[in-house]
């Protein structure tokens, strides 16, 4: 028995762009809803792949970026992030920007979730990491960004999240994910031993 629950219910009729710039494009479809009726929708395409990247340190301390949002008009605390252009490798572009944004170099790191970035207006996808095994160098921001770097222990950052602090979606994912990934019992000890540090799970037992 075919199960079609997930069959594309849209019908799209025509497509042209109306405005395009070396990070996006912006569609005009004509289309068939899944009601039938004719409609509109215009979506968003992304030239680039969205990467976050959580540090941590052996003594479990992690580094926010935080810099003026264009788009918002207001400051942002975050994580390490970039773009990466599609067809290249999100790895490499997350070690790109977590040693440009903040000096850091990563021995190791793990992908810890994907994301769709807003899914009824745009096709944008990311990648979130974790790095450990860091050693600190000269950060090389963009001639264009105008970065503050903050260094803070994990719960401290986990807490800006919950408080709303954080709005930055790729930060909060990453950031409240930490608890879950702290409980998995394949995690490299190393990095299970940075995350109890800085969340203050040091005394609980690990099995």
């Amino acid at each position: 028995m075919t199960d079609d629950t997930q069959a594309n219910p849209w019908r799209t009729l025509s497509t042209r762009s109306i405005y395009t710039n070396p990070w996006i494009e912006l569609q005009h479809n004509e289309v068939l809803t899944p009601a039938g009726s004719p409609g509109i929708y215009g979506v968003v395409r992304f030239r680039n792949h969205a990467v976050g990247v959580l540090p941590v340190s052996a003594n479990g301390d992690t580094w926010l970026v935080g810099q003026y949002r264009y788009a918002l008009d207001r400051y942002s605390w975050e994580i390490p992030e970039g773009g990466c252009p599609l067809g290249t490798a999100p790895a490499d572009t997350a070690l790109r920007e977590l040693r440009e944004e903040t000096g850091l170099i990563a021995a190791n790191l793990m992908p810890i979730q994907a994301v769709d970035m807003s899914n009824s207006v745009c096709d944008e996808q990311g990648t979130l990491f974790i790095a450990w095994n860091l050693a600190e160098g000269e950060a090389m921001p963009e001639e264009t960004e105008q970065l503050h770097v903050r260094r803070l222990p994990l719960r401290a950052a986990l807490d800006m999240a919950l408080t709303g602090q954080i709005t930055d979606s790729l930060s909060l994912i990453a950031l409240l994910r930490l608890p879950i990934l702290a409980a998995q019992p394949d995690l490299p000890a190393d990095l299970r031993a940075a995350l109890d540090q800085g969340l203050g799970l040091s005394g609980r037992a690990i099995g």
